[in-house]
C-alpha cells in the first residue's frame, strides 16, 4: 500500500501541472485561419504544412467588444495584429482623369516597417482588385512599405476605365499572425473623356456663325495683303497628352477657274517671295493647363507665312491636357503685275482637331 502512494505521488508531482501555453510556430503565406481560440481542448504542436495556430489554451474566439467607431477582438492573435488603416484619402485630384485616381495611405500609427496591401474594385468588393507596385491593377495582392506607397505624396493608380466609380480599402502587416482587417473605404470616380472644338471668323475675338468666309477683296500688286479678318479656334481636352489643331487647303493655292491661274501656296517670308499665300498664327491663350503653342511653320513673324496645301499640318498644339484655348490665324497673300486679274481666286481651307488620349 505504502508503495502505491508513493507511486501516486510521484506521478502527481510530474504531471499535476499541465502546460497552460502552447504556441504553434508554423506559418503560411497562403492562409489564414479566421477563429483562434480552441477552447479547452487543442493539441499541442498541432501543425502542418500550410498551416500555423497562435493562441492559448482555453482562450474564447467569440464576444467581439464593439461599438460603431471602435471594436476589439479577444485573444492574444488580436494583440499582435497591425492597427486596423484608418480610410485612404482617394481623389480625382484634378476633377478631370479619366483614367487615373489619387491615393494615400493612411497608416494609421503603424511602425515603419509595416507592410500594406490595397484593395480596388468597382462593384463595393463583390470583386476585389489590387493596386500593383507599378501603380496598374491586376489580381495579385502586393504589399509594400508606407514609403514604398508614395509616402505622404501618395501615387496614382493608373490604367483606370473612364467615368467609372472606384472604392479602395487598405489592411496592414507587420510580421507573422499580425495582419489587420480591411480599414474603412475611400471612393472617387474617374471623369469622361473629352474634346471641345470651334471656329470663328472675325476682325475681332467674338463668336461667330457659319457660313466662314475670308474675303480678301482688291489685292494690292506688289505687297502683302492681309485678309481683313482672322480666324478663331476654341480648343480643349482633358486628353493625358494634350492634342492638336490641324489645317490644309483644298487646292493649295487661290485658284481661277476663269482665267485658268493658280497662287500658290507657300511657307516663307512674303515680303522676299514674288507671289504666293499662306498663313500666320497671330494668339495664343489657355485658360489653365497646356500651353496652347503655335507650331511650325505657322509661327513666323511679319510677313512669314506657313503653306496651306493639301498636307494636313499642325498649327496649334499642347502636349498636356489643356482648357479654354484660343488662338488665331490671319491669311496672306501676294500678287505680281503680271498675276491674271479675276473675280474667283478661292480655296478651302479645313481645320481639323485630334486629342491624345
Amino acid at each position: 500500500m505504502k508503495n502505491v502512494v508513493k507511486q501516486i505521488n510521484y506521478i502527481s508531482r510530474r504531471f499535476g501541472v499541465f502546460v497552460f501555453v502552447i504556441l504553434l510556430a508554423q506559418a503560411s503565406t497562403n492562409y489564414k485561419l479566421q477563429s483562434y481560440g480552441f477552447g479547452s481542448g487543442g493539441v499541442g504542436d498541432s501543425t502542418s504544412g500550410n498551416y500555423g495556430l497562435n493562441a492559448i489554451s482555453g482562450e474564447v474566439s467569440e464576444n467581439q467588444l464593439s461599438s460603431g467607431t471602435y471594436k476589439a477582438n479577444p485573444g492574444i492573435e488580436f494583440t499582435q495584429m497591425a492597427n486596423e488603416p484608418p480610410a485612404p484619402t482617394f481623389v480625382n485630384t484634378t476633377g478631370y482623369w479619366y483614367d487615373q485616381l489619387h491615393f494615400v495611405v493612411t497608416t494609421g500609427g503603424n511602425p515603419t516597417d509595416t507592410l500594406y496591401v490595397i484593395g480596388i474594385s468597382t462593384d463595393n468588393f463583390v470583386t476585389t482588385n489590387y493596386i500593383q507596385a507599378d501603380d496598374t491593377v491586376g489580381a495579385t495582392a502586393v504589399y509594400q512599405t508606407y514609403t514604398n506607397w508614395g509616402g505622404a505624396s501618395g501615387e496614382n493608380v493608373l490604367g483606370l476605365q473612364p467615368s467609372t466609380a472606384y472604392k479602395i480599402k487598405v489592411r496592414a502587416k507587420q510580421g507573422k499572425y499580425s495582419e489587420s482587417g480591411w480599414g474603412p473605404v475611400g471612393s472617387a470616380s474617374t471623369s469622361g473623356p473629352s474634346m471641345i472644338f470651334d471656329i470663328d471668323v472675325s476682325a475681332t475675338d467674338s463668336e461667330t456663325d457659319p457660313p466662314y468666309i475670308v474675303d480678301f477683296g482688291n489685292l494690292a500688286v506688289g505687297s502683302v495683303n492681309d485678309s481683313p479678318v482672322k480666324v478663331w479656334i476654341d480648343f480643349e481636352t482633358n486628353a493625358d497628352n494634350g492634342g492638336n489643331v490641324f489645317v490644309y487647303g483644298l487646292n493649295g493655292s487661290l485658284r481661277s477657274a476663269g482665267v485658268l491661274y493658280s497662287i500658290n501656296s507657300a511657307t516663307g517670308d512674303l515680303s522676299s517671295l514674288t507671289e504666293g499665300y499662306g498663313a500666320r498664327g497671330l494668339s495664343n491663350t489657355q485658360g489653365s493647363g497646356g500651353p496652347l503653342n503655335i507650331v511650325s511653320p505657322y509661327n513666323g513673324s511679319s510677313n512669314n507665312v506657313g503653306v496651306l496645301d493639301t498636307t494636313i499640318r499642325t498649327i496649334f498644339s499642347s502636349t498636356a491636357p489643356v482648357f479654354s484655348g484660343r488662338g488665331s490665324f490671319i491669311l496672306k497673300s501676294k500678287i505680281t503685275n503680271t498675276t491674271p486679274a479675276a473675280s474667283d481666286y478661292t480655296d478651302t481651307i479645313t481645320a481639323i482637331s485630334s486629342a491624345a488620349f
